[in-house]
């Protein structure tokens, strides 16, 4: 069929299920769904990110929600022809939201749809025609220009005038969450330790540079120009950072530390204490927000003798670099990507590290990853053909969680056999490979639980040759001068860095205000595939993420860079209705399932 066939069988569809709904037929509507369905929406219809699977449960849903909530003036603007299966985009409207979404028909039944809140009718973003001026003229010119205003609103902030939302964490999250607060207009401050924004990646080892490609990583709305690197050096990332807090005149405070957190008996907010350099200092914000990454405090075993060691020890997270330890043996505990990237890093500087693979590890070649995975979505080659970044989330957002696998197997079959030296090369060297517990690659093992794998950049080639060092097993002990293997084997070690992850981000919510609300909100990331790390029962969508959790007013926000960008708008028109006193009745509150 012709792009406008496709596309008058795709609107003949989306009118019977605007049809069904404007009667409130909610049988009828569902009937127009196959046997297996999908329905994804994020915050559109239910102030909330929620999967519905099946017919059962999307009725459910839309009998959940507000009628008010339901779409309306379903416009399909393009279809197309993918295997059989038309996809189609559209654009909708509700009572509160402007939306757009994506649905896939299969004979003429939905196999998925996504629904996303891109802008509230009330409070639309003041871009574009809706721009600010800038400047006063003629009698109105006002004494004071831009910079003695913004003076006087820094100098305000903390102090007379509260931040509606306080962002605790100033990485890409964070800064890219409170870009996206500026300019929906709702006040907010971020509070992050370092001296200065991007000293999160400044501060990390010598050698750091992304693995994923600069397609995936644009921050809101102010793209990486196109001359920039495919990956980007650690240090390029934090003066990026540095300059987009700037042109985007974020609230940022550096060297502020939140000590505590607790609710506010006398309203709906929070009562934190900060050290901002130094001076003590009492915030009442409403909304919490933790943008402290994906992961939590760090994990650092205690290894029996630990105490007797007379090297050095540190966390991934605090790793200093390579040079100081030239010509010293290194254990690196782990074998996934901070693993593989610090032991690269000790190569390159003389030392000799050795790689403790503890359990097997997904590996997948980057340049494999954007030919077969990413580059149909994030590429130059993408961007020719018309899909953006932004239309790109889209697409990656409007696969359900449960079909990914269907998705990325044939994929990641074929990076498989492609690779098939590079992968036998690995075995070779002893290292322990697999393809996630259901063969789906990359992404499933990240969603369910953010370990497990290295996207390669090199490192694997320095574990095939030997010049990254092997060995296999849990860790029994340490001496004063090694660390010894279950098996009894011995490792000569001047230093031992501990490549083993981080706990879950509720954590931090356990330290900052209590164990109690850390409780309360459970575990935070992981699908609930009841895999290995991501215990059941199935959640649908990604636990506590962006979302509203049990914990009235606080939140939590990260993932890369991708997830940061795409989700921080759902979060952020969350964050925004409530700033503006709109009811936002959520669908489907998460349960608490994990204490952390």
């Amino acid at each position: 069929m012709s792009s406008n066939e496709l596309q008058a069988q795709a609107q003949a569809w989306a009118t019977q299920l605007q049809q069904a709904l404007e009667v409130g037929d909610v049988q009828s509507a569902t009937e127009l769904f196959g046997d297996e369905c999908y329905w994804r929406d994020l915050t559109a219809l239910t102030w909330n990110l929620h999967t519905s699977e099946g017919k059962e449960d999307i009725a459910k849903m839309l009998l959940g929600i507000e009628r008010g909530a339901w779409p309306r003036n379903i416009q399909v603007t393009s279809a197309a022809d993918a295997d059989g299966v038309i996809e189609a985009w559209f654009s909708f409207e509700n009572d509160r939201m402007e939306g757009l979404g994506l649905f896939r028909l299969r004979d003429n039944k939905c196999w998925t749809l996504l629904s996303t809140a891109q802008g509230l009718r009330e409070f639309p973003e003041p871009a574009g025609l809706r721009r600010e001026l800038g400047a006063e003229h003629g009698s109105s010119m006002s004494k004071e220009n831009w910079l003695d205003r913004r003076i006087a609103q820094q100098q305000s902030l903390g102090i007379t005038e509260q931040p509606y939302t306080l962002i605790i964490g100033g990485g890409q999250g964070g800064i890219g969450l409170a870009a996206r607060l500026k300019r929906m207009g709702v006040p907010a401050l971020v509070i992050d330790k370092h001296p200065r924004p991007g000293d999160q990646w400044r501060s990390r080892y010598h050698s750091l540079a992304l693995h994923d490609p600069v397609w995936y990583d644009h921050m809101p709305y102010i793209e990486f120009p196109d001359h920039w690197p495919v990956f980007t050096p650690k240090d390029k990332m934090g003066d990026w950072l540095e300059s987009y807090t700037k042109l985007m005149e974020l609230d940022y405070w550096p060297l502020t530390e939140a000590t505590s957190a607790r609710q506010d008996p006398e309203s709906d907010g929070w009562i934190v204490e900060v050290q901002r350099d130094g001076v003590p200092l009492t915030l009442r914000p409403t909304q919490l927000v933790l943008a402290t990454g994906m992961s939590g405090i760090p994990n650092i075993p205690q290894y029996p003798g630990a105490e007797q060691f007379t090297g050095e020890q540190n966390h991934s997270s605090t790793h200093p670099g390579g040079e100081r330890y030239a010509g010293k043996n290194v254990v690196v505990i782990g074998a996934n990507n901070s693993a593989h990237d610090i032991c690269a890093d000790l190569v390159q500087n003389g030392a000799h590290p050795t790689m403790v693979q503890r359990s097997s590890t997904h590996i997948v070649r980057s340049e494999s990853l954007m030919k077969h995975v990413l580059g149909g979505l994030y590429s130059e080659e993408a961007l020719a053909s018309g899909i953006d970044h932004n239309k790109a989330d889209l697409i990656f957002a409007s696969i359900p969680y449960k079909v990914l696998p269907e998705f990325h197997k044939p994929a990641f079959a074929q990076i498989r056999e492609q690779d098939a030296g590079f992968y036998q090369s690995l075995e070779n060297a002893g290292f322990d490979l697999d393809f996630g517990d259901d063969d789906s690659g990359l992404f499933l093992k990240y969603l369910r639980r953010g370990s497990g794998y290295y996207i390669n950049i090199g490192a694997s080639e320095l574990v095939a040759d030997g010049s990254i060092a092997l060995a296999k097993g849990e860790v029994s002990h340490l001496t004063e001068s090694s660390v010894v293997l279950a098996n009894g084997t011995q490792l000569p070690a001047d230093a031992v860095v501990y490549a083993t992850g981080y706990g879950s981000m509720n954590g931090w919510a356990a330290k900052l205000i209590s164990q109690e609300v850390a409780d309360e909100v459970g575990k935070c990331w992981g699908l609930g595939s009841d895999t290995a790390k991501d215990p059941g029962p199935w959640q649908g969508e990604l636990r506590n993420m962006w979302k509203p959790t049990k914990v009235k007013n606080l939140w939590f926000h990260g993932g890369n860079l991708h997830q940061s960008r795409h989700y921080s708008k759902y979060l952020g028109l969350q964050l925004k209705a409530r700033f503006e006193g709109i009811p936002t009745p959520v669908y489907a509150l998460a349960e608490t399932h994990h204490r952390a």
